[in-house]
């Protein structure tokens, strides 16, 4: 059974939800071993191509897959032959499987593999080894999705995604426990060492990235990007919806964008949608005699029947400095030929 995001995981101050990170502390340390044990014995093998990582450092959250939907974009834009690589969590099929958004269902391959092959060939595969090769055989470069802890594949650029929320005491990393007892997948200095460049993804209604979250990341090259809306939210009252590692991200963003919002309800990250759970939001929805909207990500979650009367809201990543994050891509690109 999968669970919400527990809010505290994503607060400094480590008086809340004091006791439950004190017991959870010892399986956040394993994890933490395994981990660095794991990408310290890994010998990377060179799939034959350029492969560009977009990964982040907590278990979800920030953003990641529609960065590496934009550096597709981009890369495509600059007549390179990119294509994107993921692992198709939530998906049934093993692969290495091209994505075809005609016949696959995030049943199949997951759903973020099918946003990426909205803007480029993408395909999935447990064993990213296996996939990089299917994949390269007629690719220049791999846009490999969530692969920061994966040592699978020798790198040529390693870019991290963090959340740039800092109000209210929010902070990207927590208080830098490793999960279950904090967000992070592996400590953050260690994560950061791997790292060629950090992508801060900035609320849409914030307008300058937090100087301390900055300073965090030393020396490595920071770029700044912004989540936004291809279009407005639905007119009249909306009852919002979503199933990703911080559904309140997506609150926020609808009523910063000036949606009638009159509720608001979380599920949990890559949630697949029951009969009732579609039953619940429809009774809420004419309690308030409103519409139903929610993100791209869900809605390529549900099924035909269930899309009838949801409204997506698509919003994609835009680079602030666009041309200065591409000729740092091209450089790189460049010096590892």
């Amino acid at each position: 059974m999968k669970l919400n995001t527990p809010r505290w995981w994503y607060v400094r101050d480590r008086s809340h939800a004091r006791l439950t990170r004190t017991l959870l502390k010892p399986l956040g340390w394993i994890w933490a071993g395994v981990t660095a044990r794991r990408i310290a014995r890994a010998v990377p093998v060179d799939p034959g191509c350029a492969v560009i990582s977009v990964g982040n450092l907590t278990v979800g959250g920030s953003g990641k897959t529609p960065v590496a939907r934009e550096v597709l974009r981009l890369l495509r834009m600059a007549g390179v032959e990119a294509q994107a690589l993921s692992r198709g969590y939530g998906g049934r099929l093993e692969g290495p499987v091209r994505v075809d958004l005609q016949i696959h269902t995030a049943e199949d391959v997951g759903d973020e593999p099918l946003m990426l092959a909205q803007a480029s060939p993408a395909w999935i595969a447990r064993d990213r080894v296996a996939g990089a090769r299917a994949a390269a055989e007629g690719a220049q470069v791999l846009v490999l999705d969530d692969g920061h802890q994966n040592p699978a594949l020798k790198k040529t650029v390693s870019l991290i995604v963090v959340d740039g929320e800092t109000r209210e005491d929010e902070w990207p990393f927590g208080d830098g426990s490793v999960f279950p007892s904090g967000p992070m997948r592996e400590p953050l200095a260690a994560g950061l060492a791997r790292a060629d460049a950090v992508v801060v993804m900035l609320p849409a209604d914030v307008e300058t990235v937090d100087p301390e979250l900055v300073a965090t990341f030393g020396a490595l090259p920071v770029f700044l990007c912004r989540l936004t809306p291809e279009g407005p939210p639905p007119a009249g009252p909306q009852v919002g919806f979503a199933g990703i590692a911080k559904p309140w991200k997506v609150e926020r963003s609808l009523k910063a964008a000036g949606c009638d919002l009159a509720d608001f309800v979380p599920f949990p990250d890559h949630a697949a949608y029951r009969p009732e759970d579609m039953a619940f939001l429809r009774a809420r929805a004419a309690v308030f005699q409103a519409g139903l909207v929610t993100t791209e990500k869900d809605w390529v979650r549900l099924t035909p029947d269930q899309r009838a009367n949801v409204t997506a809201w698509p919003v994609v990543a835009r680079f602030e400095d666009q041309a200065g994050f591409a000729a740092f891509l091209n450089a790189r690109l460049q010096s590892a030929r």
